[in-house]
Parts: C-alpha cells; sequence; structure tokens
C-alpha cells in the first residue's frame, strides 16, 4: 500500500515541463532495489506457492492450525521490523541492515530441508524467514523514499513494485518446472530456491547505493526519540489505519485453497493460482502508482480495497470455472497493486528524515500484528461456520476498514481544499511536524495545522514575497 499525501499530491508543473516530468525515469537506485527484490521474489514465491498445498494437503492441517501457520508467516516477528527499523537510523546503514535480513531469508530456504515433517521445525524455519523479510522491508522502502523526490514516490513505488511482481510471478512457475524435472520433490524446490535467494544478496551487495541524508556525525538517534513518532497525530492516523486494514486481510494462501477446492483444482495447477494473482500486480503497479500520483493516493489505496471485498464475495458467488479463477485473481493482483506501496509513499513525506525508517517499519509492524490475528480468527471462522460464511464477514470486515480508513486519512483543517494542488517538490522537500517546512516553487513557505496528516496546507502568496524581495534591494 502507498503513504504519502492524502490527496493529489503535486502541483501542475509548468506547461512545458509536465510532459517531460510525467515521463521521467526512476532513479538507477531504485531499479537496483526493484532488481534485488525480482531476484528474491522468484525465490520466496517457490516456496510460498507450494506451501499452503503441502501444509494442508500433505500434512494435513486443520484450517485453525493453518491459520496459525499462516499468520506467522507474515507477522509473528513484526516487532523485528521496529528493531531493524531503528537500528538503520541509528547507524544510517539502511544496506546492512537490509542485506542481513535477505540473506537470512536465504539461509532460511536450506533450512526447510532440515525440518522435514515437523509441523513445529516449519514453523520456526518460517519465523526465521519471516525475521528476514521484517528486517529487510523497512530500511529498503526508506532507501526508495530517500532516492526520489517526494511528488513522484507513488511511480517510484509502482515501479518497485512492478518489479517486485515479476518475482512473484515467476517463483510459481519456477516451482511447478523444479516440481517436474524433479518427480514432485519438495527438496528440490528449496535448494533452488536458496541458490536464487544468495544471487538477490549479491545484486544487494554490488549495485545498491546506500543514500545518506545530511545529518551531523553526532547526531544519533535515541529510542526515546523514536518514541515519540506516535505523538504526531498524522503518523498515529496512518499507524491506526494500517492496523485496520491488516485486520481486514486474508492470507493468500486461503484465497487458493478455498478456490481449489471449490474448482476441483488438480493439485498440479495449484502453483499457478499465485502466478495468476502475480501477472495482475505485474500489469497494474506501475500504472497505478503513476496514478496514485497524479489523482490522489488514498482514493486509489481504498479502491484496491473495494476490489478485494470483490475478491471474497466471489468466492462462493454466481460465478464458476474459468470465469471465476480468472476475474477472481484479476481482483486479487488489483487489490495488491493498488495497495502494496502506495502505503508507503503515503508515509514518506509524513516521517521525518532523521526517523524515516522507523517511522515505516512501525507502520509495517502494526500491519503484520493485524494480519496474524487475521489470519487466525479467519482459520477459526472457516472451522466453525464453513468456508461461506467465513468469506462473506471477511468481505463486509473490509468494507468496515475502508469506511474507517477514510475517516482517519480524509484531509483536515482549513486548507484541506489546497492540499490536492500541493506538494513538496525535491528529493529534501518533506515537510513533516517535526521538521521545518521547505519553501515551495514560488519561495514561499507552507503553513501546516498539527493535526493535519496531508501536510502543507495554502501557501502564502508568491507575489508578496517578490514584492519583500524589491523593496530590500531598493533599500
Amino acid at each position: 500500500m502507498y503513504l504519502s499525501t492524502v490527496t493529489s499530491p503535486a502541483a501542475t508543473p509548468p506547461a512545458g515541463r509536465s510532459g517531460r516530468r510525467r515521463f521521467a525515469k526512476v532513479s538507477g537506485n531504485v531499479i537496483a532495489l526493484g532488481t534485488v527484490s525480482l531476484i528474491t521474489d522468484v525465490s520466496s514465491e517457490m516456496v510460498t506457492a507450494i506451501l499452503p498445498l503441502y501444509l494442508v494437503l500433505g500434512l494435513q492441517l486443520s484450517p485453525l492450525a493453518y491459520g496459525v501457520i499462516d499468520g506467522v508467516y507474515t507477522g509473528a516477528t513484526a516487532l523485528l521490523r521496529l528493531v531493524g527499523g531503528y537500528v538503520a537510523d541509528r547507524t544510517r546503514r539502511r544496506k546492512t541492515v537490509a542485506g542481513f535480513g535477505y540473506a537470512l531469508s536465504a539461509v532460511a530456504k536450506l533450512a526447510l530441508l532440515a525440518a522435514g515433517r515437523s509441523v513445529p521445525a516449519i514453523g520456526l524455519v518460517i519465523a526465521a524467514d519471516r525475521t528476514g523479510k521484517g528486517l529487510r522491508a523497512a530500511p529498503r522502502d526508506a532507501m526508495i523514499t530517500l532516492s526520489t523526490p517526494p511528488a513522484e514516490l507513488g511511480r517510484a513505488f509502482g515501479v518497485h513494485r512492478a518489479m517486485d511482481s515479476v518475482g512473484a510471478f515467476l517463483g510459481p512457475l519456477a516451482a511447478l518446472g523444479v516440481l517436474a524435472l524433479a518427480a514432485n520433490s519438495f527438496d528440490a524446490v528449496f535448494v533452488v530456491s536458496f541458490c536464487v535467494a544468495a544471487l538477490g544478496v549479491m545484486v544487494l551487495v554490488l549495485f545498491v547505493r546506500d543514500r545518506r541524508e545530511a545529518v551531523p556525525a553526532t547526531a544519533k538517534v535515541s529510542v526515546r526519540e523514536a518514541a515519540t513518532l506516535l505523538r504526531n497525530a498524522p503518523v498515529r492516523r496512518l499507524v491506526l489505519a494500517a492496523c485496520l486494514l491488516g485486520l481486514a486481510t486474508i492470507g493468500d494462501g486461503f484465497i487458493y485453497l478455498l478456490l481449489q477446492r471449490r474448482e476441483e483444482l488438480s493439485t498440479v495447477w495449484f502453483p499457478l493460482l499465485a502466478a495468476g494473482t502475480s501477472l495482475g500486480y505485474l500489469l497494474l503497479a506501475a500504472p497505478l502508482g503513476v496514478l496514485a500520483d497524479r489523482v490522489g493516493r488514498l482514493p486509489v489505496m481504498l479502491g484496491g480495497y473495494v476490489a478485494l471485498t470483490g475478491a471474497y464475495l466471489l468466492l462462493f458467488g454466481p460465478l464458476g470455472g474459468t470465469p471465476l479463477l480468472v476475474v477472481t485473481l484479476g481482483l486479487y493482483g488489483l487489490f495488491y497493486a493498488a495497495t502494496d506501496g502506495i502505503l508507503m509513499a503515503l508515509a514518506g513525506p509524513v516521517l521525518p528524515d532523521r526517523l524515516r525508517t522507523t517511522g515505516i517499519a512501525l507502520i509495517q509492524t502494526g500491519q503484520a500484528l493485524a494480519y496474524l490475528v487475521s489470519s487466525v480468527l479467519f482459520g477459526l471462522a472457516w472451522q466453525t461456520w464453513g468456508p461461506a460464511t467465513a468469506s462473506r464477514v471477511a468481505a463486509l470486515a473490509v468494507v468496515l476498514a475502508v469506511a474507517a480508513t477514510l475517516l482517519l486519512l480524509r484531509p483536515r483543517g482549513r486548507g484541506a481544499g489546497t492540499v490536492a494542488a500541493t506538494a513538496p517538490t525535491g528529493p529534501h522537500d518533506r515537510s513533516t511536524a517535526t521538521e521545518p517546512a521547505a519553501p515551495l516553487p514560488g519561495g514561499s513557505t507552507p503553513t501546516a495545522e498539527p493535526d493535519d496528516p496531508t501536510g502543507p496546507t495554502t501557501p502564502a502568496q508568491p507575489g508578496a514575497d517578490r514584492a519583500d524581495r524589491n523593496a530590500e534591494a531598493q533599500r
């Protein structure tokens, strides 16, 4: 999901430059980070695509037990995101922290070989893999925000997530190919997955640059300073919104298991369900990122959750066969394209530079912990009420979460109507509640209501600033 400004983020550029700005390429650092994510996602999705089938059909886990494992997969190590974010901000070595996370996830793929059919051991290995993901996610997204002008964050995150989704699309196909060549050996999938993940770590080390903002060497981030983030009303509302949306989102594995059961799909084709979602994500991520920058990030993000509601309802709706699979997976891909990354794009300009990684980690932690609760509750609902009722309750939860998020993140203050046309314009032009606002293109300085999550409000008249300069020249 993307977080930066809640409405349209950028003022209209001069007519002669608008076209060039609109189609400007993202930075090389974003492309390098996208390449790392692409390779790593091939590795991760090779395992993710076969894991629900292996646990539920192979080890005969109940829906509740699978919900616990699925929650662990995303949420159990969520607090380590805060640790990774804080360490990255304190040491200003975001690349190092992210690299450790990528390396830990790679080693975890080999550990799956030793886990065998032991459910507790598999749970520990999955926790280690997700620990790596938790440590790397916030530093990676912080490096993207520091490599991109705030007005183009939607584009940058859209391109990054599009490259990430290429890996997510290729991963299930790679798993399918390995299984076919290795006589359905899951061990072969784990070994190949490790080799691919190791390649991603090499690309990170060789090609990603750790951009560091201009902060005095003696200015170390303290735990006490990091703890003040939640005193900032815009940040607090973003964290709460992320928690509500995470609580209304169930795991991918549940969606694919329900489709497989309803359509009685062969286990051979099960990995292709994840590939279908990733294909939709791949095609839509970058265009929706650009759209979010132009028309507003909040409407695009909430539109993604509307698509998710439709996907949940279709699981036991009127469609069947190929139309059901195509439409449901298409909506699910649209959901990811419109949300994954846009939450971070919304957060970028709201967070102070010194605590940017910690703030991103705080938002991701809240969402991951909510997702852990959601997975367990959905597994329990499936086991108690049946899958059809559980899916419809999940759809209702999404509708309520969208309404609450709209109330939390809607523009506030007297200048709310002007926010849609105002945004920072440079890579270091990020006004927050704890930092002085940066000048606007006309030379004026925006003012912000202290409780306004969208940042700057109505700018001063540029003519007044020019008049002051002329008077000074005459004196």
